[in-house]
């Protein structure tokens, strides 16, 4: 066996172990918490809601792990196991050319992936998104979603896919550095489509109609200097009832978005809230800089790549017998993961030290009260666990867990200077 075989066992095993083992934790630490709703919360969470977020977030945990042990079993066979070599074998066959037969084999290996997902998805909607009260789509619509998602990833990433394999051939040396700069053009190309493009296909975007509401907003924005091409509700109702707020895009075609239902459930005062908050991310230029650690982050993976490429013991150690510009990238893809999961804490750590950022933005441009309120009411509409396992929230959690989330705001408020 070759060393790097074992390496990446190693890492393999090592993953699923901590995976496993702190979702045995999150479900410890829910289970112990379960009998009372924490103190902060329980004059506006009743206890029978307090179980219902521990139970739907003990179920997802459940699946969670009959996935992990199904993605990790397709894992091995796609590589040691010889998955990948065979696709490639059955395509190199036709003497399509390196360029055609990379562009094949990638897909095949994306439409089988997609395929064994697939019951794990429906699981997912019409079982424990059904049993907790939260599925809205239809058997119709969620085909259609995936039909058009299809159609996209072949209309969109048949180009892209086309694109880096012809530099990972014609390019020279410097390959990965092209590959790279289209990466990030494709990129940021992507996020400027997406509100007006891309979004609508999917669900349907209006303007706000609530006059009172709007004028709150488009004073908040002329407030925090923000320009968008418009404040928009979306039918986030026909999939799930589960409520958010975001906003998209950037340049001139930045959008600020609304889920119906969040509108349903909070007051003018906690949607402007709450909008503040998202504007915070903006003001405090976290989308900038998640685009840098992304750059960053992408061109250190090209250039590792073009390592590896040009590494036999690479496609060996994988299962992979012949050597080619796709398999490089089909094997670099699908083995990273497993490697770059040991720091997901530290991206963890950054989205939640952002997320207090966008809360101070908040506190300092609307009522701090109402946007504690209007958390409240999305972790108990969402179903949010109240009583994550700090280490499980640490590995997970792209937002800070909501005592400790509310206390910051509390502080902030406490330390400010009376009269």
């Amino acid at each position: 066996m070759h060393l790097f075989t074992t390496v990446f066992l190693s890492f393999v095993a090592a993953s699923v172990l901590v995976r496993l083992w702190l979702s045995q934790r999150q479900v410890n630490h829910i289970r112990a918490h379960y009998a009372e709703v924490p103190a902060a919360f329980a004059e506006k969470i009743s206890l029978e809601d307090h179980h219902r977020a521990a139970d739907y977030s003990c179920a997802k945990l459940r699946v969670g792990r009959v996935t992990l042990a199904w993605e990790t079993l397709w894992l091995l066979l796609w590589t040691i196991g010889g998955g990948i070599n065979l696709i490639d074998q059955w395509w190199t066959g036709y003497e399509y050319g390196p360029l055609v037969t990379g562009i094949a084999v990638i897909f095949s290996l994306i439409l089988i992936t997609s395929i064994l997902d697939l019951p794990f998805s429906l699981y997912q909607t019409f079982v424990i998104e059904e049993r907790f009260g939260f599925n809205q789509t239809t058997l119709k619509t969620w085909l259609l979603d995936l039909v058009k998602t299809a159609l996209l990833v072949i209309l969109i990433g048949t180009p892209l896919v086309a694109a880096i394999l012809w530099l990972m051939n014609q390019a020279g040396a410097n390959w990965w550095l092209y590959a790279w700069l289209l990466w990030m053009s494709f990129s940021l190309v992507m996020i400027w489509a997406y509100p007006a493009l891309i979004a609508p296909l999917f669900n349907k975007f209006s303007p706000l109609q609530d006059a009172t509401l709007r004028t709150r907003i488009e004073n908040l924005l002329q407030r925090c200097g923000f320009q968008s091409q418009g404040v928009f509700v979306v039918d986030g109702s026909r999939r799930s009832s589960h409520g958010n707020a975001y906003f998209t895009g950037f340049g001139r075609n930045k959008r600020i978005v609304f889920f119906d239902t969040l509108l349903e459930s909070l007051s003018a005062d906690e949607v402007e809230a709450v909008l503040a908050h998202e504007l915070g991310h903006f003001k405090r230029n976290h989308i900038r800089k998640s685009l840098l650690l992304s750059s960053v982050v992408s061109l250190a993976g090209f250039a590792l790549l073009a390592w590896l490429m040009s590494s036999d013991w690479f496609y060996s150690s994988l299962g992979v017998e012949a050597a080619s510009t796709h398999a490089a990238l089909i094997l670099f893809m699908t083995i990273m993961p497993v490697f770059t999961y040991f720091v997901s804490p530290l991206f963890s750590a950054l989205s939640r030290k952002h997320e207090f950022e966008a809360d101070e933005f908040a506190h300092s441009n609307s009522d701090y009260k109402a946007l504690i309120s209007a958390l409240v009411s999305l972790y108990r509409e969402n179903a949010s666990t109240l009583t994550p396992d700090p280490v499980h929230s640490m590995f997970y959690d792209s937002h800070p867990p909501a005592m400790i989330r509310i206390g910051h705001l509390e502080a902030i408020a406490a330390a400010e200077p009376s009269g």
